[in-house]
């Protein structure tokens, strides 16, 4: 590959209607999707912060274990994704449907071992992260209850993640709207105890995602066999792989899940971190998380997108238009990356007020999405090559090199430095792990210029 392509695309970048036609239809519906879980999460965490500090920070915590759990799951679809777009670019149905199914079965049994171990031990986990007493209560009765949902969200990552691989995204998109829609009406009846219910708390925030996320995966599943047949077959159609074809396709999706669970266990860590640095750090983290959410839809919407058009073309063998959606992807990103960090500047102080939080916390807060806000444009560069250009083209295992030495070698070190050695506040802990996203960016995009990351992962199934 050339890396002159490199101007010539960026010259090119606003001409190419094709690819804007195809990045709208594959993009826009995940957008919205992640628009509206990502608004109503804000809403949720709002709702949450009216009963108090202890509240949010509990489940705050328990998301983090959610996180977790979620990241492993999407790690195993998306590398599953990965073979799913590119034997679409060949039209293979077979062999589309066998990955499905192998998809589901193994992430239905990673759910249910997450699930007995909260029920199980569910303030040992909590009081990893914190130690006051209010928090590990609050979040016990919180995780024991939303770890029942974790089958379903199982299930409706696998159905969703294939759906998008052959190209049909607004299935997930309509499923999510209704489910996300039905989580905060039933959140805001749950916890303040309307409509003739006695007030639960964060008990009721937990009850309220658990019926949201079964009624997703029930849409989904029902929608999806009424219409797509790409994806349905006969039962034995989606079971009818064995154990040469799942070792083959895992010699793949293991970089992935491997990639996701250095980036994942390492925000494990920091959430440690955080927890350790006090209830109102952990606090401040949690809105700086759930906004920063709302900020990215765009960037994960592109990489999932790149994902699908990158995979798809490496699949057909036309790696030259693999290549230069990637460069454009990229690009793209930057752009948009750049335009999302001066609105999170501008806005970072209206946006904290919203909450109903300590002084100490709404500062906190502020400054952490002010040094967000900074380093916001290299961190969407880095979604967008690492979870979609490199991926879509195959290259999982460069990626899981590149998240574990920046990750674990610079972030993590350097996050217990700045906390328990430096002793900083939270805000300049956050800014300090800037440099991991600095140095994360410097290598992906040279293996972008190298045009090494287009492989045919399917030759090898």
């Amino acid at each position: 590959m050339k890396t002159s392509m490199l101007p010539d695309t960026l010259n090119g970048l606003f001409k190419d209607r094709d690819y804007y036609k195809i990045l709208f239809k594959i993009a826009a519906p995940i957008v919205i999707q992640n628009l509206i879980t990502s608004s109503v999460n804000i809403v949720d965490t709002l709702m949450v912060g009216r009963l108090g500090e202890a509240e949010i920070a509990a489940v705050g915590i328990a998301n983090q274990v959610f996180l977790l759990y979620s990241i492993l799951i999407m790690a195993c679809c998306s590398g599953c994704g990965v073979f799913i777009a590119q034997y679409w670019g060949v039209k293979d149905e077979k062999n589309i449907r066998r990955v499905l199914g192998l998809c589901i079965s193994v992430v239905t049994t990673i759910s249910l071992v997450f699930t007995a171990l909260i029920l199980i031990a569910p303030s040992a986990i909590i009081s990893i992260f914190n130690k006051d007493p209010q928090v590990i209560k609050l979040g016990s009765e919180y995780i024991r209850l939303v770890s029942l949902s974790y089958t379903f969200t199982a299930i409706t990552f696998a159905v969703a993640a294939a759906s998008r691989s052959v190209e049909k995204t607004v299935p997930p998109m309509a499923a999510s709207f209704l489910a996300l829609i039905c989580n905060s009406v039933l959140n805001y009846i749950f916890i303040f105890g309307k409509a003739g219910f006695t007030p639960m708390g964060v008990k009721g925030a937990a009850l309220g995602t658990l019926i949201a996320r079964g009624v997703e995966s029930f849409v989904l599943i029902i929608y999806l066999y009424k219409t797509n047949k790409v994806l349905w077959g006969k039962l034995s159609d989606l079971f009818s792989f064995n154990m040469k074809f799942s070792k083959k396709i895992f010699g793949v999706v293991i970089d992935v899940v491997l990639n996701e669970l250095c980036w994942g266990l390492g925000s494990v860590v920091y959430s440690i971190v955080y927890g350790h640095m006090g209830t109102s750090a952990i606090a401040a983290i949690q809105i700086y998380n759930t906004v920063q959410n709302l900020f990215l839809v765009f960037v994960f919407g592109m990489a999932a997108a790149s994902v699908v058009m990158i995979g798809k073309e490496t699949g057909a063998g036309n790696k030259e238009k693999a290549m230069r959606y990637g460069y454009q992807s990229t690009a793209l990103t930057a752009i948009i990356g750049i335009v999302a960090s001066i609105l999170l500047a501008l806005s970072a102080g209206f946006i904290v007020s919203l909450f109903n939080i300590p002084d100490i916390v709404r500062y906190y807060a502020k400054m952490i999405l002010y040094v967000v806000a900074f380093v916001f444009a290299i961190r969407s560069i880095n979604i967008i090559l690492i979870v979609g250009v490199l991926r879509g083209g195959g290259d999982a295992k460069y990626s899981l090199k590149i998240e574990a030495f920046t990750m674990w070698g610079i972030g993590v070190p350097l996050s217990f430095i700045g906390a328990f050695v430096l002793k900083w506040p939270v805000y300049w802990v956050v800014g300090l792990l800037t440099v991991e996203e600095i140095v994360k960016c410097y290598f992906s995009v040279s293996r972008l210029r190298t045009g090494k990351w287009i492989k045919r992962v399917t030759d090898t199934v």
